[in-house]
């Protein structure tokens, strides 16, 4: 019985399982059972595999990165440079306190020198603090400067009227005989001219009205007080302009005189323009006889004759500085190269005409009896004044934007930079001018870092460089020897940027200012 039972307990889970899967039912148990263990066994041979593959591969990630990924916090700024001037300034040091500091010569910035002496910041800052004693005297001294250099600027004026007297007392300076020379040639010389013939033709002008009572006659003299007033300021625009630049005015003052002519424009529009427009309307409807006009017939030929010369002078002016730069008389005009002989041109361009208009109209009075001739010829002069202030308002504003360069200009000097062999491309050029044909370039530099780097290693001894390569062991000293000649290269790049910038100005002596940044 119990062998019987036995059988059936045995068989009882094959029936079973043949009965539930009658496909496994012609399958030994055995290979069921060892199928399943090695699918389990796969599936936890997997798990592992899946969670050390990225242990492993970011121990490799931090491997690699030992020598890229450094912290760098304040100490290491410690090691940058620092001036003298920013020394003394700065941390309230005298000259005699950096003679005992580590001197370090590096590239100067400046065209006039070629290398110049700067010190550790770190130094600086123990120096002072041994100097001062404390961070908190340090501060109370530059506070206390501070306060002072406040009270110098409070008592500006009287700084002023001292430095004044000192010049006085050494005599003219180099600024005064500059401009003193600015007026006895080129654009300066034609607006002296103008400014003396103009103010006698508003004299005898006003002379002439007061006793003819002509509105043509009126619009003449307004024309020529206006035409006085203008080129007034034109000498003071020519004298600010030559002034050498400061600290307040890093790049000159040469955009006075556009900031003169400017105003010059709008002065004619509102003094010459509006004057004469009312008075020709005045006329028009309040209309009065006129007395006897041989007088101002007299006086208008004078003034055509003075005025016509002045025009001459301010064409030949013109002309002669079209032809130094390679321009037409048109393009010089239209580009206001020049807006001091610009506005001395078109005003005496525009007192002739309107002394020719002026005459015209009294002529017609004179003849026919009419005196609205004579106010339509006030309307005609201001209309004349207006459209020369337009002119003038425009073309000085748009150099006072920013107004680029030639295009073929612009050409040339990219063909320069990328004709040099440490130069791959030049992106991003912008070249202005300034005014006083001065120019700003600036370019963006793709520069070749195997021409820098044979010009670097040209300076080397290579086999002194050959014997630190062998000499190299570990990741630390491939650190080091990288830093130190990687550092002499980035000088090297900065010492090809200054070249660069040197040879294109002389090459170009208008070009003053270059910017030249590596891309």
């Amino acid at each position: 019985v119990m062998s019987m039972c036995s059988r059936i307990q045995c068989v009882s889970p094959g029936l079973a399982t043949e009965r539930m899967f009658p496909c496994l039912a012609h399958r030994p148990w055995q290979v069921l059972c060892r199928r399943v263990y090695l699918q389990q066994r796969a599936t936890l041979s997997q798990r592992p595999s899946k969670i050390a593959t990225p242990c492993f591969s970011k121990s490799i990630t931090q491997l690699r990165a030992v020598l890229k990924k450094r912290e760098y916090g304040i100490k290491y700024t410690q090691n940058n440079f620092i001036t003298a001037v920013r020394a003394m300034n700065e941390f309230c040091l005298k000259p005699s306190d950096l003679e005992q500091l580590r001197k370090i010569r590096r590239r100067s910035p400046h065209d006039d020198t070629e290398a110049f002496t700067v010190f550790l910041r770190s130094d600086v800052e123990a120096k002072a603090l041994d100097v001062w004693g404390s961070q908190e005297a340090l501060a109370r001294e530059r506070n206390l400067r501070k306060d002072v250099e406040r009270e110098y600027q409070e008592n500006i004026f009287r700084n002023q009227k001292l430095l004044k007297e000192y010049k006085d007392f050494w005599g003219n300076t180099k600024p005064r005989s500059r401009k003193r020379a600015t007026f006895l040639q080129g654009p300066g010389k034609v607006v002296m001219v103008a400014i003396c013939i103009n103010g006698l033709n508003f004299f005898f002008k006003l002379l002439a009205w007061v006793y003819t009572g002509s509105a043509s006659m009126f619009s003449e003299a307004i024309h020529s007080l206006a035409d006085t007033c203008n080129q007034a300021l034109l000498v003071i625009g020519i004298s600010q302009s030559v002034r050498n630049p400061d600290a307040v005015h890093p790049y000159g003052f040469s955009n006075m005189r556009y900031i003169a002519s400017l105003i010059s424009g709008v002065g004619i529009f509102m003094m010459g323009a509006g004057l004469s427009w009312y008075h020709g309307i005045m006329g028009l409807l309040h209309p009065q006889p006129i007395e006897s006009l041989l007088w101002a017939y007299c006086i208008l030929a004078g003034s055509l004759v003075s005025e016509g010369a002045t025009l001459l002078v301010a064409i030949n002016e013109i002309k002669k500085s079209a032809r130094e730069q390679g321009l037409s008389f048109y393009e010089y005009v239209m580009q206001s190269r020049d807006p001091s002989t610009n506005v001395v041109l078109l005003e005496d361009a525009a007192a002739v005409l309107g002394v020719v208009l002026a005459a015209g109209c009294m002529g017609l009075t004179s003849l026919t009896g009419n005196p609205y001739y004579d106010s339509l010829g006030s309307l005609g002069v201001g209309t004349l004044l207006g459209t020369v202030s337009a002119f003038l308002i425009y073309t000085n504003t748009e150099a006072l934007l920013g107004r680029s360069i030639q295009a073929e200009h612009v050409q040339k000097l990219t063909e320069f930079l990328e004709n040099d062999p440490a130069v791959r491309a030049i992106h991003d050029v912008k070249a202005t001018d300034m005014g006083l044909s001065k120019v700003r370039f600036k370019a963006e530099v793709d520069f070749d870092g195997r021409v820098v780097t044979r010009s670097y290693l040209e300076k080397q001894d290579i086999e002194q460089i050959l014997n630190d390569i062998q000499q190299v062991k570990t990741p630390e000293e491939l650190e080091n020897f990288m830093l130190k000649h990687g550092e002499n290269i980035i000088d090297t790049l900065g010492a090809e940027v200054d070249r660069l910038e040197k040879e294109l100005k002389q090459r170009n002596p208008e070009v003053r200012h270059v910017d030249l940044e590596i891309l």
